[in-house]
């Protein structure tokens, strides 16, 4: 019988640990985001890494800009099934 995946896959982690990474508050991520044209708060920020709230492919593509990621797959890594 084939495995099932979960329908919805949370990125938070990912999300949390590359904005550390960037040296980056939560707030300096919504106001980065906001000179983007994004409307996002603090709160947005904080709900995404926590996994309530489902991100956008824009706000992704601009998180891996904010983030200086160089692939996609750093988003993702290390996630469960």
């Amino acid at each position: 019988m084939s495995e099932k995946l979960k329908q919805d896959i949370s990125i938070g982690h990912n999300l949390k640990s590359l904005r550390k990474r960037a040296n980056l508050s939560q707030e300096a991520v919504a106001a980065k985001l906001e000179l983007q044209g994004f409307s996002m708060s603090q709160k947005i920020i904080s709900q995404m890494e926590l996994g309530h709230y489902s991100i956008r492919i824009s706000v992704l593509l601009a998180l891996k800009q904010i983030y200086n990621v160089a692939s996609f797959d750093e988003f993702f890594k290390d996630l469960e099934k």
